[in-house]
Order: C-alpha cells, then sequence, then structure tokens
C-alpha cells in the first residue's frame, strides 16, 4: 500500500474500521476469471440452444384428462404421426381435480385442422382411460415471437447507451464515459453469462429469459453505482492519492454493503428455487436459476471486474491520480 494510502487512514473522513483490501494487485486474476466465463458461456452455443415455440412458432395444444398417461409413449407416437418432434407437458388444472397434457408442435405455417384432430384421435387412442379432453389449441407466429425478440434487445441497448450518458455526466469528476464504458462491459458480461446459464442448464429461450434480461439491467449495475459514488466522494476528501489506493479504498468501503445486498437477493431466488424444484414448477426454475446466475456474475463484476477494469484504462492513459472536485463558492446574500 502506498504512502498516500497510510496517510489516508488518518485522514478526519475516512472509515478506520474499514480494512482496505488490495483489489487492484489481483487484477489479472479477475480478468481471467471474468474472461473464462464469458468464453465458456459463449462457446455452450454448440451445445445446443433450446429456443421456445414461441419464438420458432408452431401449434400448442391442450388436453384435461385423469389418471396417468405415459409422457414418452404419447411422444413418441404423435413425433411418428406429425414427421416432427413433439414437447409433451404435464400440469395440473387449477379449477378442477384434473391434469393437463400440452402438445407443442414446432412449425412455420402451425397444424392444419385436420392433422389437429387426428393429434386428437391419437391421443384418445393412446389414453382410452383417461377421459382426454380437448381444452384448447393456438397457433403461434414465429414472426411475433421475433418481433417481441427484437424490441428486447433494442431495449437492452437503449439502456446501455443511456447507462453510459448517465453515468458520464454523474461521475465526470472521475472520468465519466470510461467509467460508464466499464460499467456496461461489466453488465454485458453479467448478461452473458446468464444465457450461458440458460444454454447449459438446458432451459428455452423464452421470456422468462427475456424477463431475467430486463431485470438485470435494471439490477446488476446498481453496486457499480455505488463504489463509482465512493470514488467520486473519497475523490475530495483524500486528495493526491494515488488512484489504485482509492479504488482500493472506495471498495472496501462498499464492500460489507454490496455483499449483504446480493446474498438477500439470492437467498431470496434460492428459496423460490427450492419452492419450485419441489412443487415441480419448471417455468419458475428457467426464472429462478438463470436470476441466481446473473445476481452472482453481477456481484463479481461490481466489487472485483468493473473497478479494476477502470483503473487499467485509466492507468493506460496516464492518470495516476485523479484532480480533486472542485469546490462551488458560497455566494453570500
Amino acid at each position: 500500500m502506498s504512502k498516500q494510502t497510510k496517510e489516508a487512514k488518518e485522514a478526519k473522513h475516512f472509515d478506520v474500521d474499514v480494512k482496505v483490501r488490495d483489489f487492484c494487485s489481483k487484477s489479472k486474476v479477475f480478468f481471467i476469471i471474468g474472461l473464462a466465463l464469458i468464453l465458456i458461456s459463449l462457446l455452450s452455443t454448440f451445445t445446443g440452444v433450446n429456443v421456445a415455440l414461441e419464438f420458432k412458432g408452431g401449434t400448442i395444444i391442450t388436453y384435461s384428462y385423469v389418471g396417468d398417461v405415459d409422457e414418452n409413449g404419447i411422444s413418441k407416437e404423435l413425433t411418428s404421426l406429425v414427421g416432427s418432434t413433439v414437447k409433451v407437458q404435464q400440469g395440473d388444472s387449477l379449477d378442477s381435480d384434473t391434469k393437463t397434457l400440452s402438445l407443442s408442435f414446432t412449425s412455420n405455417d402451425g397444424l392444419t385442422i385436420d392433422r389437429q384432430n387426428d393429434v386428437t384421435n391419437k391421443v384418445k387412442e393412446l389414453c382410452p382411460d383417461n377421459e382426454v379432453t380437448l381444452l384448447d389449441a393456438n397457433d403461434v407466429n414465429a414472426r411475433s415471437g421475433g418481433e417481441f425478440f427484437a424490441k428486447c434487445i433494442v431495449a437492452a441497448v437503449f439502456a446501455a447507451l443511456i447507462l453510459i450518458i448517465y453515468i458520464a455526466f454523474r461521475f465526470k469528476q472521475i472520468s465519466g464515459w470510461s467509467a460508464g464504458v466499464c460499467a456496461v462491459l461489466g453488465l454485458l458480461s453479467t448478461l452473458v453469462v446468464t444465457y450461458g446459464c440458460v444454454v447449459l442448464c438446458r432451459f428455452e429461450i423464452d421470456s422468462n429469459f427475456m424477463a431475467v434480461i430486463l431485470t438485470l439491467l435494471g439490477y446488476a449495475v446498481n453496486d457499480t453505482i455505488v463504489i463509482y459514488d465512493r470514488i467520486r466522494e473519497n475523490q475530495t476528501l483524500l486528495p493526491g492519492i494515488q488512484i489504485r489506493d482509492l479504488v482500493n479504498i472506495s471498495d472496501s468501503q462498499s464492500l460489507r454493503r454490496s455483499i449483504r445486498t446480493s446474498v438477500t437477493t439470492f437467498s431470496s431466488m434460492l428459496v423460490v428455487t427450492i419452492v419450485a424444484l419441489v412443487m415441480g414448477l419448471d417455468s419458475i426454475l428457467s426464472f429462478s436459476i438463470p436470476m441466481m446466475a446473473g445476481i452472482a456474475m453481477g456481484t463479481f463484476n461490481s466489487i472485483c471486474f468493473v473497478p479494476s477494469l477502470w483503473v487499467w484504462w485509466q492507468t493506460k492513459r496516464g492518470i495516476t491520480v485523479l484532480k480533486p472536485a472542485k469546490k462551488k463558492a458560497k455566494t453570500s446574500v
């Protein structure tokens, strides 16, 4: 730790109870971990991506039934009938004692009425004692799903640009534009790792995935903003301090708050995940598990990756000490 940091500990406004950790000295380790997670997430694409029917187009037919049915047997028979893979999903009816059977057929144009009738007759033939009743049949337009996906991407890009502009002006005393870009790069890596979690867990890219992405856009950057605010505050309280020491102090001051916030949110999602596992709610799991991955990665980025990246950027620009913020002169009335 440099001489300025030791002197800073004696500064009037410095919290001496905080143990200053040298985050910047481990920047290479943080970069390797971050880049490795990003690379693994991107390579996961080659294992196959499950895209939901709402983005591919097709037909969803839902039946009610009683008793137990052979899900694998139905899937095999219907695949032979329609000539394409059929996704079979069972559920419980909320308004009766019956169960539901949802059949998803991927097709650009959907199934014709005659083909839907053939499917219904086949299901009743396979389940003669289960009182199978047709509840609903819907064609899903891939174009609508594609438009929704495109709107989400546009929203994400727009949010990133607004974030850069906000940080650039809010924290202009600490080279705001570079701080904004670093924050967005950290956010982008969080979203990429979340995507990798979805793919590796064999979840579908569906509306749940888009909900996770949009949620993380607003959540994952909060801790980074708090650390930037600490850096700006300490820039005035500790004039002349080395930028590495300034970041180490600010990061250490924010560490407990960041961890507490993340652990609380992560624990909430963990409880939701456990309940979903017990109840067999796959649709909830496809939201809660990626959210936990995003929260964990976002915390790592805010505490370790983004501050180290920002210090590296300033060092490359030849900036080792930030100029103290100018205090506005008070005018007498």
